[in-house]
């Protein structure tokens, strides 16, 4: 059994030196892939913007005291290594601080931010940033699914093995129809993210945590024929919000994933391309900085938990309860909850298994939103939910928040964040 870093609420939210505490949580705009603002734009591209922008928003650091930057990624090239170190050192920060990338499905920005904390847990590093970055525009396709695989697992006897390249869009189905959640509720779901959304970008509630990226941009028309001249752009909100979304709408887009199937591309996250960067370091280190007045939040522990693949949906209503028994909090311990909305099918699951349908109700759940609306850069979704959760977090008055997703192959991942 592993040990809790700390049990129960009053210790967790006790201040000591030894914390991990975050000074910046940046992300990019989210944008539709194929047809968004960043459509044209570098994964490497998106990490540089907000890797620079995190330098900018912590001018009294000394970028050559960051130690190691750990990037989520999921579809680039060689994994993005090279290309991610590259735009590390473009920004500014020294060669003498290692990089490396992530690859854990949709949870890679959390297992990111995560990795960091732990490498400040033991002392191996001082100040590291966590992050993700991705574009699906780019790197989607072939990429999602392995085409190159060891034919013994195509053919395996093990139904679980063969169930890990299963499109996800029919693990959708399976939880649907498993724990009867019906085409109704879903696409109810979905316009209430949507709602949310336009509401928070109308409030302006993601200006906080959203750096612009300066792109370019080339129009096309329905055949992919280019149009017009490359257009320099400066891309400042997320894209994918649709304020007029419907339940009528909702209602006459076809199933996406099966036959008389009831996940369509309105229920679903969408295919998106993005980037965020958390700061991270000990707050004794911190404090010795003289940098204790920028401090806004701390990690306070993560969990992750496996699930069957042809069922990878729940795996927050997994992750989540191991999460509060390693912290020893309940769930009303919890202010804050971001869930991420792979698909409404499996979001309303996990919410009804957890007991979360009230505070969805009153706004504690996705508040601004979720995957539906805002879209899912699969590398970085992780590290956008928590540049999300914190100045939420601040707006409502609330100490403690929750950040989780499902995971391809069948994972579920919770991570606990403070404000400060």
């Amino acid at each position: 059994m592993s040990s809790p870093i700390r049990r129960g609420l009053s210790q967790i939210l006790t201040k000591d030196p030894s914390d991990i505490v975050i000074l910046s949580s940046l992300r990019t705009p989210i944008t539709r892939s194929f047809k968004g603002g960043l459509k044209d734009s570098y994964p490497e591209q998106l990490l540089a913007t907000v890797l620079r922008a995190t330098l900018a928003a912590n001018p009294n650091l000394d970028p050559a005291l960051i130690q190691d930057v750990g990037i989520g990624v999921v579809l680039s090239e060689l994994g993005g290594s090279k290309a991610g170190r590259m735009a590390m050192n473009h920004v500014g920060i020294p060669t003498t601080t290692s990089f490396y990338t992530v690859n854990r499905a949709c949870s890679s920005g959390l297992s990111a931010i995560t990795n960091v904390s732990h490498q400040i847990a033991t002392g191996m590093i001082d100040v590291g940033i966590g992050g993700g970055m991705e574009s699906m525009t780019r790197n989607y396709g072939s990429r999602a699914i392995p085409v190159d695989l060891w034919p013994a697992l195509k053919e395996s006897e093990v139904k679980d093995a063969r169930d890990c390249i299963m499109p996800m869009g029919l693990t959708s189905e399976n939880v649907a129809e498993r724990y009867g959640v019906s085409r109704a509720d879903q696409d109810a779901f979905a316009v209430e993210s949507h709602r949310r959304a336009a509401k928070a970008q109308a409030e302006g509630w993601f200006d906080k945590e959203i750096v612009p990226v300066e792109t370019t941009f080339q129009e096309v028309d329905k055949k992919g024929e280019k149009v017009g001249e490359v257009q320099n752009i400066t891309v400042s909100k997320d894209d994918g919000i649709r304020t007029n979304a419907s339940i009528e709408g909702m209602q006459k887009l076809k199933p996406a994933f099966k036959e008389n199937g009831t996940s369509t591309a309105g229920n679903s996250s969408q295919i998106s391309d993005g980037a965020a960067a958390t700061l991270l370091m000990r707050r004794s280190t911190a404090n010795e900085l003289g940098l204790t007045s920028s401090i806004i939040g701390k990690w306070a522990g993560t969990q992750v938990a496996g699930c069957k693949p042809d069922e990878m949906g729940i795996g927050p209503a997994i992750a989540i309860p191991k999460l509060l028994e390693y912290t020893g909090l309940k769930t009303e311990d919890v202010g804050l909850w971001e869930i991420n909305e792979a698909f409404a099918s499996q979001a309303i699951y996990c919410l009804r298994q957890l007991g979360l349908e009230k505070q969805l109700e009153e706004g504690r759940v996705n508040p601004k939103g979720g995957a539906i609306a805002l879209g899912h850069p699969l590398g970085a979704t992780g590290a956008r939910m928590l540049a999300g959760l914190l100045p939420e977090m601040e707006r409502q008055g609330l100490q403690t928040g929750v950040v989780s997703m499902c995971i391809g192959t069948g994972m579920g991942m919770a991570g606990l964040f403070v404000r400060e």
